[in-house]
């Protein structure tokens, strides 16, 4: 079967969900509540950093922000389950959640300035070419990402470029097929400077983490990816009237 019929097929399939999603996502009053819901969750996620997590690395704590910014109260749920220091115990679906978000954070960077680059301000209207440039910016961000923290620890470039290609290929295809689908599918007329634009996109990013998840839980099952830290060792050397019992 043909690539355009079998994505023709798919599309008429998810008509539902489109025609479901477009009248919410373009709702100056749901998406006033959904960013209201978003600025509350950062500054509880910064509150708590600052308050209680402070032992957390620089670039976990970024992850964790841009998490959220896409997320809101549900990046906000997996932070609390998965990347504070006072999680009770390390688990596979901890670690699953933890190496989600920090791929999450690179590819959704990638996959904003795709649309809003490719889509919005250079109103291109060749699907496939904002597709294709978008898909390139997320792998570039979600494996810049891995290289550079290995670079930094003396790993050198074609090495941490190995191992990131090895390691992130397999959750940032899934995560871009299942987002950038899904922004396409909702919004795929839609102009920077309509509302739809942009709740499709939103929508769009918490979709490809839910894609993405089952897959870095099995990278990590399986060694492929170590997974982030466990954050309960980082807080260990913190004072006792910090440390909070959170499952």
């Amino acid at each position: 079967m043909p690539l355009q019929e079998l994505l023709t097929q798919i599309e008429h399939a998810l008509a539902p969900v489109r025609h479901v999603m477009k009248p919410i996502l373009s709702d100056p009053l749901v998406m006033g509540i959904w960013a209201l819901f978003v600025l509350a969750s950062v500054g509880v996620l910064w509150w708590d950093v600052r308050n209680h997590n402070q032992a957390l690395p620089s670039m976990m704590k970024g992850v964790w922000t841009l998490v959220v910014l896409y997320s809101g109260p549900f990046g906000l749920a997996v932070y609390w389950y998965s990347g504070r220091t006072q999680i009770s115990r390390d688990s596979l679906w901890r670690r699953g959640f933890r190496s989600t978000a920090h791929c999450y954070s690179g590819c959704g960077a990638g996959e904003v300035l795709g649309f809003a680059l490719l889509a919005g301000l250079l109103a291109l209207q060749s699907t496939s070419i904002v597709t294709a440039g978008t898909f390139a910016l997320a792998y570039i961000f979600g494996y810049a990402l891995t290289v550079g923290p290995l670079m930094q620890e003396g790993v050198g470039f074609r090495e941490a470029m190995f191992d990131a290609l090895y390691s992130e290929t397999p959750s940032i295809t899934i995560m871009e097929i299942a987002a950038i689908g899904t922004d396409l599918l909702i919004a795929s007329q839609a102009h920077i400077s309509g509302l739809l634009f942009w709740g499709a996109l939103v929508f769009s990013l918490s979709v490809g983490f839910v894609f993405a998840f089952p897959i870095n839980a099995v990278l990590v099952h399986f060694g492929v990816k170590e997974g982030m830290k466990n954050p309960a060792e980082m807080g260990q050397s913190q004072p006792k009237g910090q440390e909070q019992a959170a499952d």
